[in-house]
Parts: C-alpha cells; sequence; structure tokens
C-alpha cells in the first residue's frame, strides 16, 4: 500500500518540478487563466475546452509536454 503511495507522490513531485522549469504547456497557470477568462464571460466552457485541447494538440510541436506526459514519466 505505501509503494504506491510513494510512487504517486514521486509522478506528482516530477510534475510540479516539470511545471516548475516551465516544460508543460498545460500548466496550472495556463488552466487558471482559461478558468479566469470563463469566469469573466469572455469565454464560454466549451471554448476554453477547445482552447486546452489546441493547447495539448500543439505541446510537442512547440517542445513541451502536457501534464498527463509529465505525470506519467516521474517515477
Amino acid at each position: 500500500m505505501s509503494d504506491k503511495f510513494w510512487t504517486v507522490a514521486r509522478k506528482r513531485s516530477a510534475m510540479h518540478k516539470a511545471e516548475d522549469a516551465g516544460l508543460i504547456a498545460d500548466s496550472m497557470d495556463v488552466r487558471l487563466a482559461l478558468l479566469k477568462k470563463i469566469e469573466s464571460g469572455e469565454l464560454a466552457p466549451e471554448d476554453a475546452q477547445a482552447a486546452l485541447a489546441k493547447i495539448k494538440r500543439d505541446a510537442k510541436r512547440n517542445g513541451k509536454i502536457t501534464r498527463q506526459q509529465a505525470y506519467s514519466r516521474g517515477g
């Protein structure tokens, strides 16, 4: 049981380190910026989801990775 806990902790740590290094295309900052646009009425939720999907698709082309890729590689 504790092995799984530490594996998840290492993966999260690796993801946060990659995010801090600016390697993550769909970082929490990007996600929060989209959320603020939704709350202000600038974007509809569907448009924000489409924008996030595009950011994820373009990540490799821009030399970045997604949060999911960073999590999967960590540990």
